[in-house]
Order: C-alpha cells, then structure tokens, then sequence
C-alpha cells in the first residue's frame, strides 16, 4: 500500500521527498477537498519542500481547494507566508469562495494573528519595524510622509553625525520599543506618530534624507 503523502507531510517530511522523487505525479495531487501537498507543507511550515514543490515539480502556487483557498491561507508563520508571496510569487490579495483574503480570513477566524499582521503591512506597503536593540535604540525604518524617507537609527549614531535628540523624544521612542506589541501596527503606527511630530518641528529626528 502505497505511503499517504499527507500524513508524510506531517509527521515524515524526508520520507515525503523520497516518495516524490518516486512518484513525481503525487506533486501536483489533491485530495476530495482540494488539499494539497502545497497546502500540507505550508502548514507545517517545511519550508525547502514548499519551494521544492513550486520550483522543481511544477506544482501552480495559486493552486485552490474545495473552498477556493490557497496555501497562503492554511500558513501558521510569518515565515511560510513570506515563502510563498515573496519567494513564490503568490498574489497575497487572492480571495477564497467567501469573498475573504487570507489576512480577512485569518481575522474572521482570529487565527495567526502574526500571519495576519505581516500581510496587512503588505496591503497598507508600510515597511515593518525591525526591532530594538537591547540598549533601546531603534534600528528600523518608516515612511510616513510621501517622498521621506525616515530612519531611526542608534542614538550613538545620532550623536556622531551632530544631531541631537531630544530627550523626551529618545525616552519615548525607548518606552515604545519596550512595549511588547511594538511589532503589531498598534506600536508602528505610534512609532509613525513620534516620526510625525518630529516633522512638523515638535522634536528633533535622528536621521532625515530626502527621497
């Protein structure tokens, strides 16, 4: 009896390459539902097959099921939907039978909730925040004026190039980076309005260069 790649996609990832080299038919398979292996290896993020499937086998990275979804709406990492849109090319605003994205399905469903944010900051093309260094500066990068480009780098480097940050503005930016939902679009987008003020002359940024 022949191997059931699903369940190989999940608990035998090496096994499931072996039978594909075997069966390269099985690549591009679907159950009675529509699910796929590239559904399978999206959620349980084994990310080198998932490439392996689109790049080597040919398998379409828009492929649906039953429901219209797409592997982009099974992904529970940043990581695997990064793979398929930005690696693969999968148009991120495709819609299931319901009329939903994945962000919007993810949301209705309050899942991933990481997933959902990455591919909100697709929609709105803001770039992500980096993160924090551990001594509280900001390493990172925001637009949030057309044509300016913002960078908030180390107050160091602030220092070094002559500019001085107010105080009160580098203790904001430092509570802020503290804050355990910085990297959701809460804390960028209050992160922007820091960058905001700064602009319109109520403090002083660390880096600014025109576009």
């Amino acid at each position: 009896m022949s191997a059931n790649p699903y369940l190989l996609a999940a608990d035998d990832p090496a096994a499931l390459i072996s039978l594909l080299r075997e069966q390269p038919s099985l690549a591009a398979g679907q159950d009675d539902h529509g699910y796929s292996l590239l559904h399978a290896t999206a959620s349980y993020n084994h990310l080198d097959i998932l490439r392996s499937l689109v790049r080597d086998y040919n398998v379409p990275v828009d492929l649906r099921d039953e429901d219209g979804e797409t592997a982009l709406f099974v992904v529970e990492t940043v990581e695997a939907a990064k793979v398929l849109v930005e690696e693969l090319g999968l148009d991120a605003g495709l819609k299931n039978d319901e009329g939903l994205t994945a962000r919007e399905n993810f949301e209705a469903e309050s899942e991933s909730p990481e997933v959902a944010e990455y591919l909100l900051s697709l929609e709105s093309g803001a770039p992500a925040v980096n993160g924090a260094t551990t001594n509280g500066s900001i390493i990172g990068s925001i637009d949030p004026l057309d044509g300016l480009q913002v960078t908030v780098g180390t107050m160091e480097e602030a220092d070094a190039t002559g500019l001085q940050p107010d105080p009160e503005f580098r203790r904001r930016i430092e509570e802020l980076a503290a804050r355990e939902d910085f990297q959701t679009s809460a804390g960028q987008e209050e992160l922007r309005r820091l960058v905001e003020e700064v602009l319109t002359g109520q403090g002083v940024a660390p880096s600014l260069s025109q576009e």
